[in-house]
């Protein structure tokens, strides 16, 4: 085991990573570049996510600065009280001990989620996609180098090069302790994940996000939203892949026709129910199991909807547990609406690509839980703790 470091030291550390990941910018997106000739998937979304250019990189970097400059999250207390028999009892986070992290295609998560993980006061297992091995492999390096220029053991972040065959037996029994796994990919990793681990996993489930748009919309603000939240990033967790739209929708018709022209800019694929599928440009829906997909792609369903209450029953029905939104001037309703709809995160008139550790306050995330234990939606620093008891005595026994 790991002996906890100090703050400071974790600090530097970190800080020394933001200094060598600017040092190394140009070598981090060359070596990049030969992952994204060498993936031959069909993915856009797999392709967007292993792309790093010099945004990417710029983003690293602010993630680790920034992860510096925050308090430290273990050792914080909770709770405490003084016990009848004079023992003075406090309740303290912890870090949890070693954190493995399997994602796929995505190098910025061996910065950004490694980060927070040792931030946390964690040792650090990662074990990223084949497709991205080299680019992961260059930014390990670099933790390698700010370890030791820090004089701490290189243990505290290790790269797994393991296949789907190597992934599983580890999973299965590990050959060194794991306290704490943390799948970042889709649904087909996720579930790979929670079959074979035997230790608790958070759950950074799919996203097929809700977009409502009530009787009552402000119509230029759903427009917005709905084409932010759809075209901005499709490769996004919090990308939307339904709207629902009131049927008493004042100009109705106007409005849809609207926003299929303002999709068809951006080439999404159109998919509609019976009331939609009339309008030129969208087909219609084949099956209603199309509602419970994530599309990670340049498509969408739309649908008429006839109430409030049919709406949330709906997105409750089929959506990810993820994010929804609400468009409409009467806050009783979103009231409602927000209380109602079981997500992770809700929205009244505000695009859905909020759900983001560093747009939420975090600072950053290790991923978004759609897990309501221990911690929902972005799981940012402060929450990357366990808890532990201290007990401070004189001899008393019970």
């Amino acid at each position: 085991m790991n002996t906890l470091l100090s703050i400071e030291k974790r600090n530097k550390v970190l800080l020394n990573m933001a200094t060598l990941l600017e040092q190394e910018r140009d070598a981090i997106i060359s070596i990049n570049k030969k992952d994204l000739e060498n993936y031959k998937g069909e993915d856009i979304s797999m392709y967007d996510r292993l792309k790093v250019d010099d945004s990417k990189v710029d983003e690293m970097i602010k993630s680790v600065t920034h992860l510096a400059s925050q308090d430290d999250p273990v050792g914080v207390e909770r709770f405490s009280f003084k016990h009848d028999n004079g023992m003075q009892v406090y309740n303290k986070t912890a870090s949890f001990g070693t954190v493995l992290i399997i994602y796929e295609s995505r190098p910025d998560v061996t910065v950004e989620a490694a980060g927070i993980a040792f931030k946390s006061g964690n040792k650090i297992l990662l074990k990223g996609g084949k497709e991205s091995t080299t680019s992961n492999l260059k930014i390990v390096e670099l933790w390698h180098q700010a370890l030791k220029n820090n004089g701490v053991s290189t243990d505290w972040v290790e790269y797994l090069q393991f296949n789907r065959t190597e992934t599983q037996a580890f999973l299965e029994n590990p050959t060194q302790k794991v306290d704490l796994i943390v799948p970042r990919g889709g649904e087909r990793l996720i579930a790979f994940v929670k079959e074979h681990a035997t230790c608790p996993v958070i759950i950074s489930g799919r996203g097929n996000n809700f977009v409502f748009v009530q009787k009552e919309a402000d119509t230029q603000i759903a427009l917005d939203v709905i084409i932010n939240a759809k075209t901005a990033k499709i490769s996004a967790c919090n990308a939307l892949d339904k709207v629902l739209i009131d049927k008493n929708l004042p100009n109705k018709d106007a409005f849809i026709k609207t926003l299929i022209s303002k999709l068809k800019e951006f080439d999404v694929e159109i998919l509609g129910d019976e009331a939609l599928s009339k309008y030129e440009g969208v087909a219609p829906i084949e099956s209603d199991d199309i509602w419970y997909q994530e599309f990670l792609d340049f498509k969408i369903v739309i649908a008429e909807i006839g109430s409030n209450e049919d709406t949330i029953a709906m997105i409750n029905k089929y959506s990810g547990g993820h994010s929804s939104s609400i468009i409409t001037k009467n806050d009783a309703v979103a009231e409602i609406f927000m209380k109602n709809v079981d997500n992770a995160a809700v929205y009244h008139n505000a695009s859905t690509r909020f759900t983001d550790g560093s747009q939420l306050g975090l600072g950053g995330e290790l991923a978004i839980s759609t897990d309501k234990l221990h911690q929902r939606g972005p799981i940012g620093l402060q929450h990357l703790v366990t808890n532990k008891w201290y007990i401070h005595g004189s001899g008393q026994i019970r």
